[in-house]
């Protein structure tokens, strides 16, 4: 049975953590506090549990999930052609809510879905979720809630969303931001075939992203949720 673990008690951070470790370990599903809106957290390098975090959310393999990562270096690990201008990023909006869009290191033994070669990567501003991401390595993680509902900014509301469908509860409180990540895609930048996109607007506004990329960032022709 399915319990959530208030880590604001010593105890009980200790004995979720634990137990969040094995979980994922086993290729379990673990719900993680973020800066943004909790997540419901896999294996990033086991199919079966990627595919079960899927098949919880009701989502189809079009839609791969995004993965967090303990900090920047990890990037280099996962993708590769990172434009300077994203390490640029990376330093100026990590830890915190960007998610970056780019081209996956071709070696890696994964299947995150259908992710025609690229891979989606944030590091959280969250010190449960960057304690976890230190100890199990990147994990697959999208927002806590079925497809289609609104994303959870408790540990309680995901639990009443996905229930018995996770392992583990870890409880951080409530989501600071409540509001999702900004999703872009730097992919055709990288290529040199193009620039910046924004897919989807969230913490990070196109602001403060042009204030960094100046002409890299494309103009917004409208954005998907």
């Amino acid at each position: 049975m399915s319990r959530i673990y208030d880590c604001s008690d010593n105890s009980e951070l200790l004995t979720g953590m634990r137990l969040a470790r094995h979980a994922v370990a086993k290729g379990q599903l673990v719900v993680i506090p973020t800066d943004t809106v909790y997540g419901v957290a896999a294996n990033a390098f086991s199919p079966e549990a990627v595919q079960l975090l899927l098949e919880a959310k009701g989502r189809g393999r079009q839609s791969p999930p995004p993965v967090l990562m303990p900090k920047a270096a990890t990037m280099d690990g996962l993708a590769q052609n990172i434009p300077d201008a994203v390490r640029t990023l990376a330093e100026k909006f990590w830890p915190g809510g960007l998610t970056i869009i780019l081209e996956a290191q071709p070696s890696l033994a994964w299947d995150l879905g259908d992710t025609n070669g690229t891979v989606a990567v944030r590091v959280p501003a969250h010190p449960v979720a960057l304690e976890l991401l230190a100890e199990t390595g990147p994990l697959a993680v999208s927002s806590a809630n079925l497809t289609g509902q609104p994303a959870a900014v408790t540990a309680a509301g995901a639990h009443d969303q996905l229930g018995a469908r996770v392992e583990v509860y870890l409880n951080g409180g409530e989501a600071t931001e409540g509001l999702a990540s900004t999703i872009i895609d730097a992919t055709s930048f990288s290529r040199g075939e193009g620039g910046i996109r924004i897919l989807r607007d969230g913490v990070v506004t196109a602001t403060q992203l042009r204030e960094v990329l100046g002409d890299a960032l494309e103009p917004a022709t409208g954005t998907v949720g």
